[in-house]
Protein backbone atom coordinates (compact mmCIF):
# COMPACT_ATOMS: atom_id res chain seq x y z
CA UNK A 1 0.00 0.00 0.00
CA UNK A 2 1.14 3.30 -0.73
CA UNK A 3 1.46 6.39 1.79
CA UNK A 4 -1.33 8.18 0.35
CA UNK A 5 -3.90 5.17 0.95
CA UNK A 6 -2.58 4.28 4.42
CA UNK A 7 -3.21 8.21 4.77
CA UNK A 8 -6.10 8.01 3.58
CA UNK A 9 -7.62 5.34 5.68
CA UNK A 10 -6.68 6.64 8.31
CA UNK A 11 -8.66 10.06 7.64
CA UNK A 12 -11.83 7.87 6.89
CA UNK A 13 -11.11 6.10 10.28
CA UNK A 14 -10.63 9.06 12.25
CA UNK A 15 -13.73 10.56 10.73
CA UNK A 16 -15.71 7.28 11.84
CA UNK A 17 -14.48 7.55 14.93
CA UNK A 18 -15.70 11.05 15.10
CA UNK A 19 -18.93 10.46 13.88
CA UNK A 20 -20.16 7.38 16.40
CA UNK A 21 -18.74 9.41 19.22
CA UNK A 22 -20.94 12.94 18.30
CA UNK A 23 -24.04 10.15 17.81
CA UNK A 24 -23.43 8.69 21.45
CA UNK A 25 -24.39 13.16 22.44
CA UNK A 26 -19.91 13.49 22.56
CA UNK A 27 -20.31 17.12 22.50
CA UNK A 28 -23.94 17.93 22.29
CA UNK A 29 -24.51 20.37 25.24
CA UNK A 30 -27.89 20.52 26.83
CA UNK A 31 -29.11 24.42 28.26
CA UNK A 32 -30.56 22.33 31.60
CA UNK A 33 -28.10 21.17 33.79
CA UNK A 34 -30.49 19.07 35.78
CA UNK A 35 -31.12 16.92 32.57
CA UNK A 36 -28.31 14.11 33.26
CA UNK A 37 -30.31 13.38 36.58
CA UNK A 38 -33.58 11.66 34.13
CA UNK A 39 -32.19 8.63 34.40
CA UNK A 40 -32.86 5.00 36.37
CA UNK A 41 -35.64 5.79 38.90
CA UNK A 42 -36.53 9.32 37.32
CA UNK A 43 -36.48 8.64 33.50
CA UNK A 44 -39.54 9.81 33.13
CA UNK A 45 -38.41 13.80 34.34
CA UNK A 46 -40.04 16.34 32.03
CA UNK A 47 -38.34 19.66 31.79
CA UNK A 48 -40.42 20.76 29.12
CA UNK A 49 -42.19 23.26 31.62
CA UNK A 50 -38.65 24.32 33.17
CA UNK A 51 -39.15 28.38 34.11
CA UNK A 52 -43.11 28.40 34.29
CA UNK A 53 -44.34 30.13 37.37
CA UNK A 54 -45.84 27.50 40.28
CA UNK A 55 -49.55 28.53 40.30
CA UNK A 56 -51.36 30.57 43.19
CA UNK A 57 -53.83 28.50 43.52
CA UNK A 58 -54.64 27.98 46.84
CA UNK A 59 -55.09 24.47 48.46
CA UNK A 60 -55.89 23.78 51.87
CA UNK A 61 -53.96 23.35 55.41
CA UNK A 62 -53.91 20.38 57.68
CA UNK A 63 -55.89 23.06 60.41
CA UNK A 64 -58.33 24.45 57.47
CA UNK A 65 -56.47 27.68 56.74
CA UNK A 66 -55.50 28.38 53.41
CA UNK A 67 -52.15 28.11 51.63
CA UNK A 68 -50.64 28.84 48.15
CA UNK A 69 -47.53 27.47 45.99
CA UNK A 70 -46.10 30.45 46.62
CA UNK A 71 -45.52 30.61 50.33
CA UNK A 72 -42.86 28.43 49.70
CA UNK A 73 -40.82 31.15 47.62
CA UNK A 74 -37.05 30.51 49.04
CA UNK A 75 -37.19 27.12 49.71
CA UNK A 76 -37.10 23.85 46.41
CA UNK A 77 -40.33 22.09 47.02
CA UNK A 78 -41.37 18.68 45.21
CA UNK A 79 -45.04 19.15 45.11
CA UNK A 80 -46.82 15.66 44.49
CA UNK A 81 -50.83 15.64 43.59
CA UNK A 82 -51.80 12.51 45.01
CA UNK A 83 -55.62 10.48 45.76
CA UNK A 84 -56.42 7.74 47.82
CA UNK A 85 -57.84 5.89 45.14
CA UNK A 86 -54.96 6.06 42.97
CA UNK A 87 -52.89 2.90 42.90
CA UNK A 88 -49.87 4.46 41.78
CA UNK A 89 -50.39 7.38 44.36
CA UNK A 90 -49.97 5.20 47.33
CA UNK A 91 -47.18 2.66 45.87
CA UNK A 92 -44.87 5.91 45.89
CA UNK A 93 -45.94 7.93 48.67
CA UNK A 94 -43.44 5.23 51.10
CA UNK A 95 -40.42 7.01 49.11
CA UNK A 96 -41.65 10.47 49.05
CA UNK A 97 -41.84 10.17 53.21
CA UNK A 98 -38.52 8.58 52.45
CA UNK A 99 -37.09 11.58 50.89
CA UNK A 100 -38.82 13.92 52.73
CA UNK A 101 -36.96 12.34 56.11
CA UNK A 102 -33.38 11.90 54.51
CA UNK A 103 -33.48 15.51 52.16
CA UNK A 104 -36.41 17.82 54.79
CA UNK A 105 -35.04 20.77 55.57
CA UNK A 106 -35.69 24.71 55.47
CA UNK A 107 -34.24 24.30 52.34
CA UNK A 108 -36.05 21.54 50.76
CA UNK A 109 -39.78 19.87 51.58
CA UNK A 110 -41.69 17.44 50.16
CA UNK A 111 -45.36 19.24 49.56
CA UNK A 112 -47.89 16.40 49.05
CA UNK A 113 -51.44 18.19 48.11
CA UNK A 114 -54.50 14.92 48.06
CA UNK A 115 -57.36 15.67 45.64
CA UNK A 116 -59.47 13.48 47.25
CA UNK A 117 -63.26 14.33 47.36
CA UNK A 118 -64.16 16.74 50.55
CA UNK A 119 -65.89 13.64 52.48
CA UNK A 120 -62.63 11.70 52.16
CA UNK A 121 -60.21 14.34 53.41
CA UNK A 122 -60.09 12.50 56.86
CA UNK A 123 -59.04 9.10 55.70
CA UNK A 124 -56.94 10.87 53.18
CA UNK A 125 -54.63 12.41 56.18
CA UNK A 126 -54.83 8.96 58.02
CA UNK A 127 -54.10 7.62 54.57
CA UNK A 128 -51.18 9.78 54.71
CA UNK A 129 -49.79 8.38 57.70
CA UNK A 130 -50.40 4.79 57.29
CA UNK A 131 -47.84 4.96 53.97
CA UNK A 132 -45.13 5.99 56.24
CA UNK A 133 -45.16 9.60 55.13
CA UNK A 134 -46.36 10.98 58.44
CA UNK A 135 -43.67 13.46 58.30
CA UNK A 136 -45.23 15.49 55.35
CA UNK A 137 -47.43 17.67 56.40
CA UNK A 138 -51.25 17.22 54.60
CA UNK A 139 -52.47 19.43 52.62
CA UNK A 140 -55.63 19.34 50.11
CA UNK A 141 -57.27 20.79 47.37
CA UNK A 142 -60.22 23.16 48.95
CA UNK A 143 -63.45 21.59 47.77
CA UNK A 144 -65.21 24.84 47.04
CA UNK A 145 -63.65 24.75 43.91
CA UNK A 146 -64.26 21.30 42.70
CA UNK A 147 -60.85 19.98 43.48
CA UNK A 148 -58.98 21.41 40.86
CA UNK A 149 -58.44 24.92 40.42
CA UNK A 150 -54.79 24.06 41.38
CA UNK A 151 -54.06 20.75 39.60
CA UNK A 152 -55.20 22.72 36.50
CA UNK A 153 -53.48 25.91 36.72
CA UNK A 154 -50.08 23.52 37.85
CA UNK A 155 -51.17 21.75 34.51
CA UNK A 156 -51.30 18.29 36.04
CA UNK A 157 -53.32 16.00 33.75
CA UNK A 158 -52.26 12.37 35.48
CA UNK A 159 -52.25 10.95 38.87
CA UNK A 160 -49.28 10.95 40.56
CA UNK A 161 -47.90 13.73 39.58
CA UNK A 162 -44.65 15.94 40.65
CA UNK A 163 -43.62 19.13 40.05
CA UNK A 164 -40.64 20.49 41.70
CA UNK A 165 -39.89 24.18 41.90
CA UNK A 166 -36.65 25.94 42.82
CA UNK A 167 -36.84 28.58 45.44
CA UNK A 168 -37.65 31.59 43.06
CA UNK A 169 -40.96 29.32 42.66
CA UNK A 170 -40.73 28.42 39.06
CA UNK A 171 -40.18 25.05 37.68
CA UNK A 172 -37.40 22.71 37.24
CA UNK A 173 -39.18 19.76 35.96
CA UNK A 174 -42.10 17.54 36.41
CA UNK A 175 -42.80 13.52 36.64
CA UNK A 176 -45.90 12.19 35.50
CA UNK A 177 -46.25 8.50 37.11
CA UNK A 178 -44.81 6.93 39.97
CA UNK A 179 -41.31 7.20 40.98
CA UNK A 180 -38.56 5.83 43.81
CA UNK A 181 -38.12 9.19 45.02
CA UNK A 182 -35.77 7.53 48.19
CA UNK A 183 -33.53 6.21 45.39
CA UNK A 184 -30.09 6.93 44.79
CA UNK A 185 -30.98 9.03 41.58
CA UNK A 186 -33.56 10.82 43.64
CA UNK A 187 -31.65 11.90 46.38
CA UNK A 188 -28.74 13.01 43.91
CA UNK A 189 -31.38 15.66 42.00
CA UNK A 190 -32.68 17.27 44.92
CA UNK A 191 -29.04 17.20 46.74
CA UNK A 192 -28.21 18.66 43.10
CA UNK A 193 -30.93 21.48 43.38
Amino acid sequence: MTRYALAGLFMVGLIAIVYVLMSAGIGKGSSNPYEKFATGALAKLDFSGAGDEASDAPFLNADGTEGRLTDFKGKTILVNFWATWCGPCTKEMPALGALEKARGSDRFEVVAISIDAEDDLDYAAQRLNELGASNIAFRATPPERNNYELVYASGVRTFPTSVIYGPDGKEIARLSGDADWSSFEAVGFVDAL
